[in-house]
């Protein structure tokens, strides 16, 4: 078993762990920019695959020591009011190339850094500046990411009142020293106090963001989590498994002082998010990924479709990972978008203004061949699980079982994953360490260098 499946199995080193896309972002280029502008001039598909909307909103009360965003702590209410002029510009030309123009999103997410920092005014203004050029009134999901103590129930009844189906609470940890210790804004209390606004503001899916080996974390005060978040009962969990990127603050304090990174390790982290698991499934929750788990209400949903969706429902996830287009807008966002992958600039100066040209801010690009592609929804989609065969078969006229039959065979041979016919399966272990199975997937430059 070579590296892509051993190197996460003892201590937590600085690096990144979670694969988000394909090919990796480190081999994006400035020079390819020119054609991800091309390709937006080209017509839309016919029938269009779905689109989505990505809108950054890069503020935070406090940068916590493991995040890897692009995000913003010393910005005043001007400079928030400059950067949702310049977001309206950005959907706005958008909105008039001709692979986008006409077309409706099929859903909208809200990211961070810190969505719920704005304010009740400043997010209506935000939105109604930017449906000037584009609305999201026929998406079937709008998410919204909130850190709790930002809160209150009238910005709640605000966000709600936007169109968000999908309020996504950032709680990570339910210890006040935990959260102290890492870094973050809000305290336990305000957790609970946030839930039940949600709850009572009438939310169609309320999620709980968790974050398994934080700094400072131990068995009791992960269990007792669990156990705080399974009161809660939210319509769905998600649990990622601490891991320290290079540009983040405990990544810099481990080099500066020659240590290893002050978290557990991963078997840790996994024997962690494993209990989890297991607790939530004997409270009548399902595995819908590999960090999520869904209230169960019937059978999961089998994504990308249309009509409505039930509370367990994550159409963002499921439309992105089967090969979606979604425009990223703000300062550093990702899109992918007539089969090409484009990010915009990553510094608030360029970002707006470029926007305030009348360009669109894009730095760096990568077209991806119609292998890379089947690559990039082969590992997404392996982190649901389970694969089938039969949807490569007929989207990209190959056979998985036979072009990564190496992968796969390694895989199976060390209890991996299973193969039924056309059913590709994780085991629980698999499942547990998807991110680092998935480059056996890589194309061969792509396998040993940095991911972003």
């Amino acid at each position: 078993m070579d590296l892509a499946v051993t190197n996460y199995d003892a201590e937590t080193r600085v690096g990144s762990y979670f694969v988000a896309n394909y090919p990796p972002f480190s081999t994006w280029k400035a020079e390819h920019v020119a054609k991800a502008l091309d390709s937006l001039e080209r017509p839309a598909p016919d029938p269009p695959v779905p689109l989505g909307l990505y809108i950054h909103i890069p503020f935070c009360r406090k940068r916590c020591r493991f995040c890897y965003f692009r995000v913003y702590t010393d910005k005043n209410a001007r400079d928030v009011d400059r950067y949702v002029d310049a977001l309206a510009r950005e959907v706005a030309l958008y909105a008039r190339r001709p692979y986008l123009t006409g077309r409706q999103f099929d859903f909208v997410y809200f990211g961070g850094g810190t969505p719920s920092f704005l304010s009740s005014a400043q997010l209506r203004r935000l939105v109604d500046r930017i449906g000037a050029h584009w609305t999201w009134e026929h998406a079937r999901e709008v998410t919204f990411e909130c850190e709790p103590g930002t809160l209150t129930r009238a910005k709640l009844e605000t966000i709600k009142h936007i169109g968000t189906t999908r309020l996504s609470l950032g709680i990570e940890h339910f210890d006040d020293d935990v959260l102290s210790v890492n870094g973050r804004a809000h305290g336990s209390s305000d957790c609970a106090r946030a839930f039940d606004w949600a709850r009572g503001v009438g939310f169609a899916q309320v999620n709980v963001d968790l974050i398994a080996g934080m700094v400072g974390d131990n068995e009791y005060k992960w269990n007792e989590t669990v156990a705080k978040t399974l009161n809660l009962e939210p319509d769905s969990v998600t649990i990622y498994q601490m891991e320290v990127p290079h540009n983040t603050v405990l990544a810099q304090d481990a080099r500066e002082e020659g240590t290893s990174a002050p978290i557990p390790d991963w078997p840790t982290k996994r024997a962690w998010t494993e209990y989890a698991f297991r607790e939530f499934k004997n409270a009548g929750y399902e595995i819908s990924s590999a960090y999520t788990l869904v209230k169960s209400n019937g059978p999961l949903p089998t994504p990308p479709r249309r009509g409505k969706e039930s509370s367990s429902a994550f159409v963002y996830r499921d439309a992105i990972w089967h090969g979606a287009d979604m425009v990223g807008t703000g300062v550093a966002s990702f899109s992918y978008a007539a089969s090409v992958h484009f990010q915009n600039e990553d510094g608030w100066g360029p970002y707006v203004e470029r926007l305030a040209r009348g360009e669109l801010p894009l730095a760096r690009a990568y077209p991806p061949t119609e292998h890379q592609r089947l690559v990039r929804e082969l590992i997404l989609q392996l982190k649901l699980g389970r694969v089938d065969a039969g949807y490569f078969r007929s989207k990209f006229g190959v056979e998985i079982n036979e072009e990564f039959s190496n992968a796969l065979q390694t895989l199976r041979d060390h209890g991996l994953l299973t193969i039924d016919g056309d059913r590709v399966t994780l085991t629980n272990d698999g499942l547990l360490r998807v991110d680092a199975l998935l480059p056996h997937f890589f194309e061969p430059e792509h396998k040993y260098i940095r991911y972003t």
